[in-house]
């Protein structure tokens, strides 16, 4: 019974792995270059899970063998360290260097012709090249992930989001290359495949984070810093609430506040706090309350949420940015979270910024 659960799940395990696969190769929202080769990263462990499986339960079929020694965890190793590189945009990834990455998996296919020709398999050669090559794998997939992962740590041109998403995506491929490691171990000193079935509830896990978590996180990030480029490139900044300057007859710090907010745009700081503006306009935090309130008549997180949502409603209406996603958008006009940007746009709109979008598309 157990090991029919076991099987279950290593066989959910493929199919979530090829159906992440599909969707980031044909999804318009996912497509770029980088996620292609993140596909074929999940599509290669994928099957490296089922030709093992395979392996189990048909350790004497000629073709299953001759596909294992093929040693496909190379192509995974150089797959995810060529995202890496797209994503932190090294050079590496353009220079004459880089093919070199292929050449472990192409040696593995070389080698395994002449066993193949001369059906040596089950003879001590086959087994001592397997364990050469299975050897060279790990070492060369281990490198290649430890390198990533100091590139990326490395790296100052991407945000600090995507260098977390990217960090802790590095740390879920380095527990997944130990559980490997240890299923090695297991079978050449012991025999046996235990420790194989916790890689595979483990690669059930790590699918399951890439899919719900990962992918469609890190995309929302890059399409926030996609609007956020164009938005410079293009000089637009957000002045739909200009008026009150020239309309105001409030006080000093009212006035140097609508215009921190309007030349600065400091409420597209996500953790911009009371204190943050108190110290800029160099009054306390609880008397910038009190005029806040007094002569505007609203909270703070009021009047910096009021500039989020015009900001966000400008783009929301401009067909240019119908590509990109809600949470992208709201994220882009200073929110921390689809949650707030969804509750402070029904509070203003009596609606959610989607029906809002699909409402102004119709008109």
């Amino acid at each position: 019974m157990n090991q029919t659960i076991l099987d279950f799940v290593m066989i959910a395990s493929v199919i979530i792995g090829y159906f992440i696969s599909i969707v980031l190769f044909t999804s318009s929202f996912y497509k770029s270059r980088a996620n292609n080769y993140l596909a074929l990263s999940l599509f290669l462990i994928s099957s490296l899970t089922f030709l093992e499986w395979l392996h189990i339960i048909l350790p004497d079929n000629i073709f299953v063998i001759m596909f294992s020694n093929f040693k496909f965890d190379t192509l995974f190793g150089t797959t995810v360290f060529t995202y890496f590189l797209i994503q932190i945009k090294h050079s590496f990834y353009n220079s004459k260097r880089y093919k070199w990455l292929y050449l472990p998996f192409i040696s593995c296919v070389i080698l395994e012709i002449p066993v193949y020709v001369f059906n040596l398999y089950g003879s001590i050669l086959e087994f001592l090249l397997f364990f050469l090559r299975d050897t060279a794998s790990i070492i060369f997939n281990i490198i290649l992930i430890f390198y990533g992962r100091k590139l990326i740590l490395e790296t100052e041109v991407v945000s600090k989001d995507k260098k977390r998403w990217l960090l802790r995506l590095n740390l879920f491929i380095m527990s997944l290359i130990a559980c490997w490691v240890l299923t090695r171990i297991e079978a050449y000193i012991f025999q046996s495949f235990n420790i194989m079935y916790v890689l595979w509830v483990s690669m059930c896990l790590f699918f399951w984070w890439i899919l719900y978590y990962g992918v469609f996180k890190l995309q929302v990030i890059a399409q926030k810093e996609e609007i956020h480029d164009y938005l410079v490139s293009k000089n637009i900044t957000s002045t739909p609430l200009k008026k009150k300057i020239k309309s105001s007859t409030t006080s000093k710090i009212i006035t140097n506040l609508y215009k921190l907010m309007e030349d600065e745009e400091l409420y597209k700081n996500p953790l911009l706090s009371r204190l943050d503006l108190a110290t800029r306009l160099e009054t306390s935090e609880g008397y910038l309350s009190q005029i806040i309130n007094q002569e505007i008549n609203k909270s703070v997180i009021q009047f910096i949420n009021e500039y989020r949502i015009e900001a966000a409603k400008d783009l929301l209406q401009d067909p240019v940015f119908n590509k990109y996603s809600v949470e992208a958008i709201g994220l882009e006009a200073g929110f921390k979270s689809k949650s707030a940007f969804y509750s402070a746009f029904n509070t203003s709109y009596k609606m959610s910024p989607g029906a809002y979008r699909k409402l102004h598309k119709t008109s």
